[in-house]
């Protein structure tokens, strides 16, 4: 994951910008059949409280990512 601190946000061509967003995006639908495969395989209840947790934040973040890219194609056209 790669953050960027304000002065540097803004750097860099648009182009390489949508391709980090797309790579973002590709990294959190991985990380949500992660947690669902693991969330599946586990019997512990901790565990399970775990996974349910950790598949939240990824949707959360999967849903942040495409609501930027929303934002860059409105921006672009």
């Amino acid at each position: 994951m790669i953050f960027r601190n304000k002065r540097t946000a803004f750097r860099g061509s648009r182009a390489g910008d949508l391709g980090e967003l797309m790579q973002q995006i590709e990294i959190s639908k991985g990380a949500i059949l992660s947690a669902q495969n693991q969330f599946e395989q586990v019997v512990d209840p901790t565990l399970i409280d775990c996974y349910i947790y950790e598949l939240n934040a990824a949707q959360l973040r999967y849903q942040f990512l495409l609501q930027r890219l929303k934002k860059w194609e409105v921006q672009e056209i």
